[in-house]
């Protein structure tokens, strides 16, 4: 009974984005754009929605963290009243995320056939908007993993880079949780906040295995979102109100289908325990800028500095937010608007 009414909810969210695709705005007019196109590629078809202005043709392709999250989550106030009036963002539903369709098996999905997808929507936007039109590409969490993917595939189809909070190297995420784990527990059991929750942080990372283990991974990556609503209830990161209601609207519903599924599959294929890009960063040679939160625990800030130590870009930055964990662009979100425009605006 629960498959049929969620099948009927996907039927009505897919019209009403059909509808949605009629209502866009007018091929030759690239002021300010609120499009939705559809990126066809390996028996997937995988929405993009585009809003901003257009007037540069310079667009800001982002890669959604999960997997199995959703594009339109990421647009709130940050990016809808601030980037949006100088660029135009699109929000791109990965494979098997958001409101994808398609009918493939497990072997349809891969980090390698889904960096295909990201080049995919470069050649579709080219052919809608014209081929003088211009790339950033931004990863955030998983997002990093794929847009890292994805440069290394075709790094010539970008003006630059962005890394927010992105994970590179997935298979190096279980020991640094353990280390991260027992710093930052340390360090709160010293200042006196929520004593027995960190303790049992400490508790948890005694415990697992020192070698890589699919459900102490899991319980580890549970327990990193649930210390950084601590550091949130104790004043360390700053307290944020989600003001998205397309993120309710879209999260919400379309996870039932696509974000355990995609993550079991990703996993199988061993992306937490031998996926690593580390090594093959110094292949990266277009501007890049590392965007971090100096509190993240879902993916910490280690990983930051590897990958600004190891980016083959003569032109890189890092920049790490004081007051953020692993979602700067809502706890610092002028200050993330700000450099993140700049770094646009410096190579375009």
């Amino acid at each position: 009974m629960k498959n049929v009414i969620f099948e009927k909810l996907r039927t009505v969210l897919v019209i009403a984005t059909i509808l949605s695709v009629l209502s866009c705005s007018n091929d030759d007019d690239l002021g300010n754009l609120s499009d939705t196109i559809f990126v066809r590629h390996k028996n997937a078809d995988m929405p993009a929605y585009i809003h901003g202005n257009g007037t540069k043709k310079v667009f800001l392709i982002i890669l959604h963290g999960g997997p199995g999250d959703t594009g339109l989550s990421y647009r709130f106030g940050t990016f809808k009243n601030k980037i949006e009036k100088e660029y135009a963002v699109v929000y791109f539903d990965q494979r098997g995320s958001g409101m994808s369709q398609g009918n493939y098996s497990e072997n349809g999905i891969s980090v390698d056939i889904m960096a295909e997808d990201v080049l995919a929507l470069v050649k579709v936007m080219k052919r809608k908007y014209g081929n003088d039109s211009r790339f950033f590409l931004m990863g955030h969490s998983w997002g990093g993993t794929l847009g890292t993917a994805t440069v290394l595939k075709d790094q010539n189809e970008f003006l630059g880079w962005i890394a927010v909070d992105g994970l590179h190297n997935p298979s190096g995420m279980y020991s640094e949780y353990i280390s991260t784990f027992k710093k930052v527990a340390a360090e709160q059991i010293e200042l006196g906040n929520n004593i027995s929750f960190w303790e049992g942080t400490i508790d948890l990372a005694n415990n697992v295995t020192t070698e890589y283990r699919q459900d102490h991974f899991f319980d580890m990556n549970n327990r990193a979102f649930k210390a950084e609503r601590r550091l949130v209830a104790d004043n360390v990161i700053n307290k944020v109100e989600n003001d998205s209601d397309t993120f309710f609207n879209y999260n919400f519903i379309t996870t039932f289908w696509n974000r355990g599924n995609t993550i079991s599959i990703l996993t199988n294929q061993g992306l937490w325990e031998n996926l690593s890009y580390t090594n093959r960063l110094s292949e990266i040679k277009i501007p890049s800028l590392i965007l971090w939160g100096k509190y993240d625990i879902v993916v910490p800030a280690t990983f930051a500095q590897e990958a600004y130590d190891n980016l083959g870009s003569d032109i890189k930055e890092l920049i790490i937010f004081e007051r953020s964990g692993h979602a700067p662009m809502l706890s610092e979100a002028d200050k993330f608007a700000e450099e993140l425009i700049r770094f646009m605006n410096q190579n375009k």
